[in-house]
């Protein structure tokens, strides 16, 4: 069960780098938070590099590559939008349906077929996360569905909860035509650099501030801990169906909920239990899965 122990610390390293750059650079511009924590990810990724053999790279790893890298640059510019226009909390729960898509997805990309069992799983996954956000709202329990109509927020987020369905399987490809490590060095180099414009030009009003304060210093501990994300991410991918390790990771939210708790005193920790422990029941499902 290598796969899960390195799932679940992919969720863990995602989920401590999104709370301590919050914490960090809150109110800052949110494409260059984006862009320096990428940055400060590049030394682990480089070292990485170094200290693996370069492997035969097979036709389908570019193709996979070039298709997925520009999904991934606008799941990015989304998921910036989406903060921006909703409140953190009606919008990344929505990222807890990128399993459930990839119940598809992944069939038709790569062939996998998940068991029925392991589908129950990925659903109590999504539900649990569904009524961790169901803590946040007064209103019923449907408000995370109405939220759609009115927070565009959770709309954007629903798409890159998609578009990451397809960018996640065509990176199984990658990996099966080369190496997870190669992969995932080589890929979010390449996203780096095709993100400087971006952040360069959405930020250009603070950036001069931002770098001469030395503001981004704070987001070091942050992009570190977001390289072992992608470093253990890649090497799971490799080792289990992509929806079932997307599943695993998506645990991210749950610790999410619990660093709010901690570094931002969030209320109504005790009203997500029953969120938590369909989470819990998902993932006991999935890693006992086929």
């Amino acid at each position: 069960m290598d796969w899960v122990v390195l799932s679940l610390s992919s969720a863990f390293f995602l989920a401590t780098s999104d709370a301590l750059a919050k914490r960090a650079v809150l109110n800052e511009n949110e494409y260059l938070v984006a862009w320096f924590r990428l940055l400060f990810a590049l030394p682990v990724l480089l070292i990485t590099m170094l200290l693996i053999p370069f492997p035969k790279l097979a036709p389908e790893f570019y193709l996979s590559f070039f298709l997925a890298l520009p999904m991934e640059l606008v799941t990015i510019v989304l998921y910036i939008k989406a903060l921006k226009l909703s409140p953190l909390s009606l919008s990344v729960p929505y990222l807890a349906l990128t399993p459930v898509f990839l119940v598809s997805v992944s069939y038709l990309v790569l062939g996998e077929k998940v068991s029925f069992w392991g589908t129950v799983g990925i659903l109590l996954i999504a539900a649990g996360s569904y009524i961790l956000n169901i803590g946040m709202s007064r209103r019923g329990w449907f408000e995370p569905l109405t939220l759609i109509s009115r927070e565009k927020g959770a709309l954007l987020m629903i798409g890159v909860a998609f578009l990451y369905s397809i960018t996640s399987s065509l990176g199984k490809v990658a990996i099966m035509h080369s190496s997870p490590l190669f992969f995932g060095a080589t890929y979010f180099i390449a996203l780096n650099i095709a993100f400087i414009p971006i952040a360069i030009w959405k930020g250009r009003s603070v950036l001069r501030d931002f770098v001469i304060r030395g503001k981004f210093t704070s987001l070091f501990f942050p992009g570190t801990l977001y390289a072992l994300m992608i470093i253990t991410h890649m090497e799971a991918m490799k080792l289990t169906k992509v929806a079932y390790m997307i599943s695993v990771k998506r645990t991210s939210l749950l610790m999410s909920v619990l660093y709010g708790y901690i570094l931002f005193h969030e209320e109504n920790i005790r009203g997500r239990f029953l969120g938590a422990t369909l989470i819990f029941a998902g993932f006991v499902l999935v890693v006992n899965a086929r």
